[in-house]
């Protein structure tokens, strides 16, 4: 910033006075003259004399803008504003305010330096950068390309996505230097990986330098965390950099309690949202700086700059954890298979169980299979035994209670010798009802909403869990029958049989409201719903998987995959057969995902839905966008957008409304409103015409502003 207004020098200038003085003299009145430079505008400031010019992006998510400006840098910002940098610009000034060559005025807004060039290709007047907010590079090349590329593939916005690439700032973390990088470690023993076919091989070509590409079917039991740990440990001795995502907080843990027992505190940050704001963005910056080599964190993580990246990981990627809710919604798999061709390193798909991506990228030869022989599988796997409806409807006990004989039976043997976990759909008490003889889910008779038992068994008052009128008068208009059951009995209620079947042995449960992590090796009853299951110390002696026929009707593409994981993510806690672990599925055994099951075969069920889907020409093997919002609103912009030629539209049709008093879904319609979507297909290696397209569509339409909002979105989750 300019000086003070000078004041003119001792004495008056007269006819004698020497010209030495007369130079002072017209000097200070010179410097009275000029304007003193205010921050953030910078009026009067002079601009930095190599390179000048700033181009940033600005943090504005609007499509229409998803490009870079262009600003002068004053002189006094010229060291700080430097490429990575966040900064702070005046934007939205029109022509018609520019004083002295320079645009001004405009509110301000945040912004990432983007690069510093000698001129703009903007032939009108610049507004200079108003701030440097920290002179910290938190944005390197490497994460801008990146985040190009995820918003180009989910046609999506740079600065929505940066939004989830680099975490708010906080100034006490970038004030604390972060440590010296240690040196490499030795490379790991194989340990478990032996357990695979070519695992060693996998490991050595790690530790050497090189990208190998996997889909990991990991055996049931504890051993994946140290087995990762392991993974990392080998890229790290390569003098490479290795990241590793998971579903939740409680899978980064155990991985990081791996990651520290193998290679000792200091080798790797641990980012999830637990952390808190300051001690996350210290480790975001350790990573940044190259403090530390190796990441583990949550889905968020998936961005993490780590420097000279060697391996990225991806745990249980069927996880809905890992789609991303906010703009552009990505998905953490397809944004590290991005990384894995974006920096040429190594790839790791690992699981219990095994999607469809994950069969399709080895059906096409872009990774490896890393496998173990069927003996191995059978010696780790437990005994799984099926109750279907034939069994039902022959047991007495059945028609009672809701816990068949076989299962009865498998849990008395199995509280004899430790734990006993029991998987439940859903949490709550009775949250859905349907007819007792024909199955027909109970519905409202003024909405069609689902009729629900509020904490109360079937025989209690009926209430729409869309509309909130009681139902006090109901019967079924398949059959007729006046008889209810639980379509859905939710953990509580589980919990509550259980406990009075079996008085003597504590119930725990574990699910939203409160989730636990570990149970001890002493006999107990743990009711989970899936994805909430405890680790028990020595592994649960039985499980019981409940209305997997709930699970399994779900009008969704992906609900016998879906289903499949969760038993199997449950089943990997049991222990082994030859220790006498044992799992009761409740569905009916003909079905393919419970056949996948009782053999432990979610590759071969895998490898099945990838060739069904490529006959019909589904997701994966397509590419699929869908628009949502009003009739009228999708109609228009279906009409306004130019497809791809092989695109193929699907629709539209009406979208189930958001009911009364329930939290709104990502990309469901607002309370009270009716929306349709459409679903647009495309063939193989059209998808990023796609997206151009939709994008091009939706940011014309923000341009203009005024008009009822569409909301695309790439790939969706679930497509009925």
């Amino acid at each position: 910033m300019s000086s003070e207004n000078g004041q003119g020098g001792g004495g008056v200038a007269g006819e004698g006075a020497p010209p030495e003085q007369l130079a002072l003299i017209r000097e200070s009145v010179r410097q009275a003259k000029t304007p003193r430079a205010k921050p953030r505008t910078w009026r009067g400031a002079a601009l930095a004399e190599e390179l000048p010019v700033a181009r940033v992006l600005v943090d504005k998510g609007v499509l229409h803008l998803d490009r870079y400006f262009d600003y002068a840098v004053p002189a006094e910002l010229d060291a700080d504003a430097q490429p990575g940098v966040r900064v702070r610009v005046r934007f939205g000034a029109g022509r018609g305010r520019v004083r002295d060559g320079r645009r001004e005025g405009g509110g301000l807004i945040d912004g990432f330096l983007v690069e510093r060039l000698a001129a703009s290709d903007y032939s009108g007047p610049l507004a200079v950068l108003a701030q440097v907010v920290s002179p910290e590079p938190v944005l390197g090349p490497e994460l801008l390309g990146l985040a190009r590329a995820v918003a180009d593939r989910y046609a999506g916005s740079l600065a929505d996505v940066l939004q989830l690439a680099v975490p708010p700032r906080n100034a006490r973390a970038e004030q604390r230097p972060s440590p010296a990088p240690l040196p490499p470690p030795q490379a790991p023993q194989t340990g478990t990986w032996a357990r695979y076919e070519r695992g060693g091989a996998f490991l050595e070509s790690l530790a050497s330098g090189g990208a190998p590409r996997a889909v990991w079917n990991a055996l049931p039991g504890p051993e994946w965390s140290e087995e990762l740990a392991r993974a990392v440990a080998a890229t790290l001795a390569s003098g490479r950099g290795a990241l590793v995502v998971v579903p939740d907080g409680r899978a980064a843990a155990r991985v990081d309690a791996a990651l520290t027992m193998l290679l000792g505190e200091g080798r790797h940050a641990l980012l999830t949202a637990d952390a808190g704001p300051e001690k996350r963005y210290r480790e975001w910056l350790a990573v940044r700086r190259g403090s530390v080599r190796a990441v583990v964190g949550t889905r968020a993580a998936m961005f993490a700059p780590v420097q000279d990246l060697g391996l990225v990981a991806l745990w249980d990627d069927g996880d809905d954890s890992h789609s991303e809710q906010h703009a552009p919604q990505p998905h953490a798999r397809e944004v590290l298979l991005l990384r894995a061709a974006q920096d040429k390193c190594g790839f790791l798909l690992g699981g219990w169980s095994c999607t469809v991506e994950g069969a399709q990228l080895v059906e096409s030869g872009w990774a490896r299979p890393l496998v173990s022989g069927r003996e191995l599988v059978r010696r780790a796997a437990p005994l799984v035994r099926t109750v279907g409806d034939q069994d039902l409807a022959r047991d007495e006990a059945a028609r009672a209670a809701r816990l068949p004989t076989l299962a009865w039976q498998a849990v008395r043997e199995g509280l004899r010798h430790g734990p006993v976990l029991v998987q439940v759909p859903r949490r709550g008490y009775v949250p859905r009802m349907a007819c007792a003889q024909c199955r027909a889910a109970a519905r409202c008779r003024h909405c069609s909403g689902p009729l629900e038992a509020r904490d109360g068994d079937a025989g209690g008052a009926l209430w729409c869990a869309w509309c909130g009128r009681e139902e006090s008068a109901w019967h079924c208009p398949e059959c007729g029958s006046f008889r209810l059951r639980a379509q859905i009995v939710g953990a509580r209620r589980t919990a509550e049989e259980l406990g009075r079947a079996f008085p003597a042995v504590p119930v725990r449960t574990s699910g939203r409201e409160q989730v636990l992590d570990t149970v001890s090796a002493a006999p107990a009853l743990v009711v989970s719903t899936p994805g909430a299951e405890p680790v028990a110390e020595g592994g649960y002696a039985a499980a019981l998987l409940l209305d997997g026929w709930a699970m399994l009707g779900r009008p969704d593409l992906r609900a016998g995959e879906d289903a499949l994981r969760r038993w199997i993510a449950a089943a990997a806690l049991v222990r082994p057969q030859e220790a006498g672990g044992t799992v009761v599925v409740v569905a009916e055994p003909t079905l393919r995902p419970v056949q996948a099951l009782v053999r432990w075969d979610p590759v071969g069920h895998a490898v099945r839905e990838l060739a069904e889907r490529a006959e019909l020409g589904f997701p994966p093997v397509s590419r699929m966008a869908s628009v949502s919002g009003t009739a009228e609103a999708v109609s228009a912009f279906l009409g306004a957008v130019e497809l791809p030629r092989e695109a193929e539209l699907l629709g539209p049709v009406p979208i189930q409304a958001t009911p009364a008093g329930r939290p709104r879904r990502p990309g469901a319609p607002p309370p009270g409103e009716q929306w349709e979507r459409a679903l647009i297909r495309v063939p193989p290696g059209r998808g990023a015409a796609l997206a151009a397209a939709l994008k091009a569509a939706q940011a014309a339409r923000m341009a203009r502003g005024g008009e009822e909002v569409v909301r695309v979105r790439i790939d969706p989750p679930d497509i009925g």
